[in-house]
């Protein structure tokens, strides 16, 4: 795989528009990290992300409000590989990959992040009992933010 001139423009032109400073995208092989003008560097966490297979053609199904932020230090967190579009079903309208009170083990998917079009699978890399959900369907994250918590098992 390799990015194209025009690849990477769509890229800057996406940052720029957004409210991110940085951007980091891996694909086979292949790392590519943007950052704004100004903005300190960061160095990213590496993650293994899986495509999924089902794109997405029509808009996100309602979900429930996220759950408010815990102060409990005992619970693992759940982040965001990568920038992107989340999505916390494997399609519009399906039960969720993961609810409230479900267990979750390490390679359990608990989500998929939309990057240009690619499903990207999350796991969720720790084991316990989901206790938080702190993002909607179809809410933008940004690469490392908190998307679930986790009460270890």
């Amino acid at each position: 795989m390799s990015f194209s001139h025009e690849d990477v423009e769509r890229l800057i032109k996406l940052l720029d528009i957004s409210h991110f400073d940085e951007l980091h995208l891996e694909a086979e092989g292949i790392k590519l990290s943007l950052r704004r003008n100004g903005a300190p560097a960061t160095l990213p966490t590496p993650v293994r992300s899986t495509p999924a297979a089902a794109p997405r053609g029509s808009p996100p199904a309602p979900a429930a409000a996220p759950a408010a932020v815990s102060t409990d230090s005992t619970l693992l967190e759940i982040r965001a590989p990568m920038l992107g579009t989340f999505y916390g079903a494997p399609k519009p309208g399906a039960e969720p990959f993961v609810a409230i009170g479900g267990r979750v083990s390490a390679d359990s998917a608990v989500g998929i992040i939309e990057v240009m079009k690619l499903m990207n699978s999350i796991s969720a890399r720790v084991e316990g009992v989901l206790v938080e959900v702190l993002v909607r369907d179809g809410d933008l994250v940004e690469f490392e933010q908190v998307l679930m918590r986790v009460r270890p098992a």
